[in-house]
């Protein structure tokens, strides 16, 4: 539709539209096909490569093709730039998406590279459409650690779980404990699956991550409702070094398996599709820590402001938790209910 509408090519967007209506990943790949001069003008037009001062000179190589990712078709097209001259540094700019007729917005390009014996990868968005192959390594992980740290921001879903583990924890040691098993656990399966090791469908993701974020705030209801306000009571006294009850140990475990959870939600909001590299490991590396720091930082300013709550009014801390694990739970149910659902 993009190319169709910059290129004025009317007969590539009826074609386009009916393939993707009816599902039919041939007939799409056949459009594209059929209208490859619109398709690789519209490309080439906002995705280049230049060498010094000069552009590189693109050519596609083979048919464009059509490929499919949690239920979206996708288009691939394979190019080699030509470049006149040799140099140290290569720009690469783009500018796909998002355009004037609002079809796609927000996207982030991943770029991973190895040109003439410089490797990285860079984020590319519309705030920053272009980098240099000379750029230093702190430039580049830079990106990835801000994109991480936008990642987390972004996702309120990731966002009410943090506070609903937040809100449920009696103890600044539970919290920590909490946030560390939640931080590996989502860590291990955000690697496997953005790396391409492990892959579920977004099906079945989404869905148990709403029921993640209203089983942890629900568990601190059901504390609440339980006990009242010695809900923030430890119920046997702790032990051994992490000094955790009963109910502190099958908290930490449940947060562990729905981190794993979280994990492949991160990966799969970042779309990878790409072959393991060193490079791109250190860069969701740097990713990951982004997500981590806004996390910490969120705890960190959250969590006192909780406990000199409970410390003063105490019966005031515990009903205000339990007001927000209300809203918390409420809302996951509610997320939980449209994902199975499909609206």
């Amino acid at each position: 539709m993009s190319a169709a509408d910059s290129g004025g090519d009317d007969p590539l967007f009826q074609a386009g539209t009916a393939a993707f209506e009816a599902g039919d990943s041939s007939a799409q790949a056949a459009a594209l096909k059929s209208h490859a001069s619109t398709v690789l003008g519209y490309v080439s037009d906002r995705f280049s490569v230049t060498s010094g001062s000069t552009a590189c000179r693109p050519t596609q190589v083979g048919d464009a093709t059509i490929g499919e990712r949690d239920g979206v078709p996708y288009a691939g097209l394979l190019l080699d730039w030509t470049c006149a001259q040799r140099v140290d540094e290569h720009e690469v700019r783009s500018d796909l998406f998002p355009d004037g007729e609002g079809y796609v917005k927000g996207t982030k390009t991943i770029v991973t590279y190895e040109i003439d014996g410089r490797t990285g990868s860079a984020a590319l968005d519309a705030a920053h459409p272009s980098f240099s192959t000379g750029q230093a390594w702190y430039d580049r992980f830079g990106e990835f650690f801000l994109l991480g740290a936008e990642h987390l921001l972004s996702g309120i879903d990731h966002i009410l779980f943090l506070l609903a583990l937040i809100a449920g924890s009696r103890r600044l040691r539970e919290i920590v404990l909490a946030a560390t098993s939640f931080t590996l656990a989502h860590s291990v399966t955000f690697m496997l699956a953005a790396l391409g090791l492990v892959e579920v469908p977004a099906t079945i993701v989404e869905p148990v991550i709403a029921l993640s974020i209203a089983v942890v705030a629900g568990w601190h209801l059901w504390g609440i409702w339980r006990r009242g306000t010695h809900a923030a009571d430890l119920e046997t006294p702790g032990h051994g070094h992490f000094s955790l009850d009963r109910a502190g140990w099958i908290r930490l475990g449940v947060v562990f398996c729905f981190g794993l959870v979280h994990g492949l939600g991160f990966a799969g909001a970042l779309g990878i599709d790409e072959a393991w590299s060193w490079t791109l490991l250190w860069s969701l590396l740097v990713f990951n820590v982004g997500i981590e720091v806004v996390q910490l930082s969120i705890i960190a300013i959250v969590f006192p402001l909780l406990l000199v709550l409970r410390r003063r009014a105490p019966k005031a801390g515990i009903w205000a938790t339990g007001a927000v694990s209300g809203a918390v739970s409420i809302m996951g149910l509610i997320w939980f209910v449209q994902r199975i659902s499909g609206s």
